[in-house]
């Protein structure tokens, strides 16, 4: 059976930067979860974050304007940072717990991942600007950047159906 690496927000633990969960409640994802398929991770809390903890967002280092700017990629790639509204850096422990998420996934022979839209972990089509003022911009979170520079097919909590199928296919 085809597991799935999933944000564990979704399966309702209380992980977000807020102290929050975001469950899912949709038939599909129920039936997953009853399956056994879903395999949860919070690449953020992984990573040596607590909870709850401010808010933080990508920002572009040194290049304005660029395609990449609210890219996961570009913070792999030393292009941008991950910081808190304060300038607090936290660019090593995102990218410890994207590591942590991507060894999970590989342990686990996962093809397949439905991660939080909007976070700079996991966001898979939009990314929060790094303005911090509710702005959105197209882009994919560190650690969406790493599973699908490792062959994962990443979606965001919105595309179920996509995801549907694309597990069938496989």
């Amino acid at each position: 059976m085809e597991k799935i690496l999933v944000s564990a927000c979704l399966l309702g633990e209380k992980v977000r930067y807020d102290g929050r969960g975001k469950l899912l409640r949709q038939t599909l994802w129920q039936q997953w979860r009853d399956e056994g398929r879903l395999v949860p991770v919070c690449p953020e809390v992984s990573g040596g974050l607590p909870v709850p903890r401010a808010a933080a967002e990508i920002q572009a280092v040194g290049i304005e304007n660029t395609r990449n700017q609210g890219s996961g990629f570009a913070v792999l790639s030393g292009d941008a940072k991950i910081r808190t509204e304060d300038g607090r850096d936290l660019t090593a422990q995102f990218l410890r717990g994207a590591e942590t998420a991507l060894t999970l996934a590989k342990s686990h022979k996962v093809r397949l991942a439905i991660l939080t839209e909007g976070s700079p972990s996991c966001g898979s089509q939009h990314v929060h600007d790094g303005s911090f003022s509710e702005g959105m911009l197209e882009g994919e979170g560190m650690t969406t950047a790493l599973l699908r520079a490792n062959g994962i097919k990443v979606f965001s909590h919105r595309q179920l159906d996509q995801a549907a199928e694309y597990l069938e296919s496989l």
